[in-house]
């Protein structure tokens, strides 16, 4: 496990943060959403990394998977390969809320926007794919939307420094 908990407005996971293509306002000292969260970090040899998950109350969305933890960022500068640091981020998300929603992890990718998007050859969201996430369509805005359901889910194991359990 590289993954380090964090929290929504901590100064090293902000500063990738600012550089991930979803970012709403750069700069600013909060980089997730209102709602419950978890936030991991990652320092390596090599590279950095952050890693969102929320779990939004299902009235409170408007896509077709209301209800599922949803990855709402991630961003790899050369911290390890993708796939494997998602799959870390999913199992210590697994040991920080515990049993998954029946609709297990979701995350949207805009495939104008990041780099395997723009490729010829590349899917959008290659990596997630890779780790284990099934392409499900897209969301009423165009997104490609990925899912994990629990069953595909790595067995769940603490971040560095995690408290177990949901905070509230």
């Amino acid at each position: 496990m590289i993954w380090q908990q964090s929290w929504r407005a901590d100064p090293f996971a902000r500063e990738i943060a600012d550089r991930h293509y979803s970012r709403q306002t750069v700069g600013a000292t909060q980089f997730v959403a209102t709602g419950s969260c978890v936030v991991f970090k990652a320092l390596t040899a090599t590279g950095r990394a952050y890693w969102v998950t929320g779990w939004p109350k299902a009235e409170w969305v408007k896509h077709a998977w209301a209800g599922a933890w949803m990855c709402a960022a991630f961003r790899n500068e050369g911290a390890g390969l993708s796939s494997d640091l998602i799959r870390q981020a999913v199992a210590a998300t697994r040991a920080y809320y515990g049993e998954p929603p029946s609709l297990g992890m979701v995350t949207f990718v805009d495939a104008a926007k990041t780099a395997r998007g723009r490729s010829r050859t590349a899917r959008p969201g290659q990596c997630f794919l890779a780790a284990g996430f099934d392409d499900v369509g897209q969301t009423a805005g165009g997104l490609h939307a990925l899912q994990m359901l629990p069953e595909a889910m790595p067995a769940a194991e603490p971040a560095i420094g995690a408290q177990q359990g949901r905070v509230a």
